[in-house]
């Protein structure tokens, strides 16, 4: 019978350390694998998230004053875009709390600026007097007018220097003979109207009654300015 014996092994180091040395690879790849796997959830979980909720509440200026019938100007009427004086030209709702010192609601904003959303106000309400032969927006379509109403927002702010707060609304308001190019009037339009609350919802409403009667004092200004004024070009028959 053939005497069977084990060769030994020519390796002089014990079986476990070569072992060890078969399983770190193994090891550094499978910690690789579980880190790769981890950053692939973070990812998925980032983007199954909810987008932030915007918070922002945004009013709008829709005052439109009941204004009587007044004297009849056979007259075209030209309305230049509103302009705003800086702190009142964008969408930032402003409030003052101390003299000299204007600051913005953070959540509560209005849907545009003061000025772009006055301008279709001032036409309707001016329409709405029926004095003048027509009321344009700008020089619309290159219609001749004969009278030009620039304008401008020179405060529009609700005051906590008092309470209840109110809301104070200026407008500067010009009125041109375009033929002659000069200046028929000049007036300044100042409204204070009581909050019905300390807060935006309270300012805003309270914005619109000022504005409401402002605008029926811009017509009523309008119309008076222009008496004895002729028509730069006859009606059409």
């Amino acid at each position: 019978m053939r005497d069977i014996r084990s060769t030994p092994s020519t390796d002089p180091r014990p079986v476990a350390q070569l072992r060890g040395k078969r399983v770190a690879p193994a090891r550094r790849a499978l910690c690789a694998s579980f880190a790769a796997t981890l950053a692939l959830l973070a990812t998925a979980c980032s983007l199954w998230q909810p987008a932030p909720v915007d918070e922002t509440v945004r009013h709008v200026l829709d005052a439109r004053p009941a204004v009587a019938m007044l004297a009849k100007r056979d007259l075209v009427l030209s309305v230049s875009p509103p302009r705003a004086a800086p702190g009142y030209d964008s969408t930032a709702m402003a409030y003052v709390q101390k003299p000299h010192a204007l600051d913005h609601y953070a959540t509560h904003r209005w849907a545009d600026t003061p000025a772009r959303m006055l301008g279709p106000l001032l036409t309707r309400t001016l329409e709405d007097t029926g004095s003048f032969r027509a009321v344009v927006q700008g020089s619309a379509a290159g219609l001749p007018a004969d009278l030009q109403l620039d304008t401008e927002i020179v405060h529009l702010r609700q005051s906590f220097l008092a309470k209840p707060s109110r809301v104070e609304f200026t407008l500067r308001t010009q009125l041109f003979d375009v033929s002659d190019r000069r200046v028929l009037a000049t007036r300044y339009v100042e409204v204070v109207e009581e909050a019905s609350s300390d807060d935006a919802a309270g300012g805003v409403a309270a914005a619109n009654a000022a504005i409401a009667r402002a605008l029926a004092q811009v017509a009523a200004f309008c119309v008076d300015a222009s008496a004895g004024l002729r028509p730069r070009t006859p009606p059409a028959r």
